[in-house]
């Protein structure tokens, strides 16, 4: 998960759900979540889950924290599943326009590669591949495309992950969709990154929320404002009447004064 900054701690990467360039390939923040003791609104010190796999009984209130930003629950204790490090790793680069990256990278999805990261922007995609060296080097050959080198990967991923990379940068609005993996590019204003296969799309815009939405929304997805711009609008993308009203009876549940980040989703959360 990224950081965003030295002070990051784990129950803010918890509370924000954020996943970095490895999610769609090893899961979620969520995915890793086996348990948490949390303070509700209420003053409650409430502890559900455990601290090993295969325990859950009931409601998977833990995983239900992550990305919750707070507004359930303070987060006191938080217990996580780790994994080892992949043993090798390589990056490839390719040179592809964008809609041959979105079909390829959903290809790769399809196929038993050892695939961990895809991004593409401005006619360069990039792939990495993690496990064994002999898997690693097997399917390299197969993908084709020029071999990074380890300290410069390291750099392109981790500015993806942490968002230093030049395309992050500026002024311009940043807009967070999420969308089907095999959307065809998406006819909107601005320079975009694509990630997670071609289901994350970054777009830098100045353009109006309504048509950024819209298209998401015809894409089967949403889009979320995730930095600067008009947020008066909302930076979330609004939820259908059933879907708020579980959001309403969780809050009332765990937040029933409204004292817990009130507003931080949803105005009238």
């Amino acid at each position: 998960p990224p950081l965003f900054g030295q002070g990051a701690a784990v129950g803010g990467c918890t509370a924000a759900g954020h996943s970095g360039p490895r999610r769609p390939y090893c899961g979620a923040v969520r995915d890793f979540v086996l348990g948490v003791r949390v303070l509700d609104g209420k003053g409650d010190d409430l502890k559900f889950g455990g601290q090993v796999m295969k325990n859950v009984a009931g409601y998977d209130v833990s995983r239900l924290m992550a990305g919750s930003l707070g507004t359930l629950g303070v987060l006191l204790e938080v217990s996580l599943k780790v994994l080892p490090l992949p043993a090798f790793e390589t990056t490839l680069l390719l040179k592809r326009g964008e809609a041959e990256a979105i079909s390829l990278m959903n290809e790769w999805s399809g196929r038993p590669l050892p695939v961990t990261a895809t991004a593409w922007r401005e006619g360069d995609l990039g792939v990495r591949l993690s496990g064994t060296r002999i898997a690693v080097e097997a399917a390299a050959r197969k993908l084709g495309g020029a071999a990074v080198a380890l300290e410069q990967a390291q750099r392109f991923w981790t500015g993806i992950r942490e968002q230093t990379d030049p395309f992050f940068a500026g002024e311009a609005p940043l807009w967070r969709l999420s969308i089907k993996s095999t959307t065809p590019p998406l006819d909107l204003p601005g320079p975009q990154l694509i990630e997670w296969g071609g289901a994350l799309r970054w777009l830098r815009s100045t353009a109006d929320a309504a048509p950024i939405r819209e298209a998401a929304a015809r894409a089967g997805g949403h889009a979320t404002l995730f930095r600067g711009g008009d947020r008066s609008k909302g930076v979330f993308q609004p939820l259908p009447p059933v879907l708020m009203k579980l959001h309403r009876n969780l809050k009332q549940a765990f937040d029933p004064s409204g004292i817990l980040n009130r507003g931080r989703l949803y105005p009238d959360l």
